[in-house]
């Protein structure tokens, strides 16, 4: 992508569109801002070498264009109401639920993920990485202006942990794992969004660390689906288990760094007397655990034969070094943010 012009002009018009989107003080400015976001993110989909990503191209903008055209009219239909309140009278609860599920249809967050596995399964490693995270800046910014706790919150908090958990147990893709786990952290992150903004923004930054860290070694090693992990010969045991550790700290098991966001959010929930909530999302997430586990400990313990001139080698280059540094920091990165928080 550094070496192409023509993606790196669309490169930077997809930040400035998030960037006007979240700077923006009107609801048109930030509907601008999404537009040219969305519009910079359709060229870098398309790609020569991938026949599939066309048709992921397709599905995302005819999505994102029906999300867009709904937060349009449903503000024309607001500003309408706000000033001819006789002629035009709907209510502003209705106008809220509008406006949050086309940001919601956005971002792909269940009941509104329909699109999300089909696109994310056509895209690159590097795209389907903006696609996990940078895409979803501007959408969950802009609902945090219009969320409130109410029974619709709580709908898609649930339903996108339910599904996130549920919908990643059979899969083999890893495309398709991460999106379910993407749709899964949603439903934390609105949850982290509605009690306060430090949390969703510490929330947010480590699920990226994380994602980051996993499609780095993904796209490192050309891995795309788990049985290239357990059966290449060319991967070391340090990188599998560097990968199948991130994706346990992505899980969010207890030792690791991924624990850490899930931790403030089931203790600012339960302070808010949201015990039921909470008792679910945690139930749904041990599903998500369960089948990150089950991937791990079969590729940690599977004993398979291999010829002794396939035996690798382990190769101290730079992919090599960034991977120790960014495992390392998953693995102990709770331990010494603990030891940050007692010292100071």
């Amino acid at each position: 992508m550094m070496y192409n012009p023509t993606k790196l002009l669309f490169f930077g018009t997809l930040i400035s569109g998030s960037m006007i989107s979240i700077s923006s003080n009107s609801w048109f400015g930030a509907w601008i801002g999404l537009e040219i976001n969305l519009l910079s993110f359709i060229p870098l989909m398309i790609s020569s070498t991938n026949l599939m990503s066309t048709e992921s191209s397709l599905k995302y903008f005819l999505t994102q264009a029906l999300a867009s055209s709904t937060l349009l009219f449903t503000v024309i239909f607001a500003a309408l109401a706000y000033s001819y309140p006789h002629s035009l009278s709907m209510p502003n609860l209705f106008m809220s639920t509008l406006i949050n599920s086309s940001l919601l249809l956005k971002m792909g967050a269940a009941p509104f993920h329909f699109w999300f596995m089909g696109v994310m399964e056509g895209l690159s490693w590097v795209n389907g990485f903006i696609l996990l995270t940078w895409q979803k800046i501007a959408p969950l910014m802009l609902l945090s202006y219009n969320l409130s706790f109410n029974t619709f919150t709580i709908f898609v908090i649930l339903l996108s942990i339910i599904i996130g958990s549920l919908g990643g147990l059979n899969q083999t893709s890893l495309r398709k794992i991460l999106a379910y786990s993407s749709i899964n952290h949603l439903g934390w992150l609105i949850a982290a969004l509605v009690m306060s903004e430090s949390i969703w923004n510490l929330y947010f930054i480590i699920y990226s660390f994380l994602t980051a860290t996993i499609i780095f070694l993904l796209y490192t090693y050309k891995i795309s689906h788990l049985n290239q992990a357990f059966s290449m010969n060319s991967i070391s045991p340090i990188t599998k288990f560097s990968l199948f550790s991130s994706l346990l700290s992505l899980g969010g098991l207890p030792p690791f760094l991924g624990f850490l966001p899930k931790w403030m959010v089931i203790q600012n929930l339960a302070e808010t007397n949201m015990k039921i909530t909470v008792t679910i999302m945690v139930t749904m997430t041990l599903l998500t655990l369960f089948y990150y586990l089950q991937v791990s400990f079969s590729a940690f313990t599977l004993t398979y034969t291999e010829n002794l001139w396939n035996t690798p080698t382990t190769n101290l280059n730079f992919s090599f070094y960034w991977t120790i540094i960014l495992t390392a920091i998953s693995l102990f990165g709770l331990m010494i943010c603990s030891v940050f928080f007692h010292i100071f």
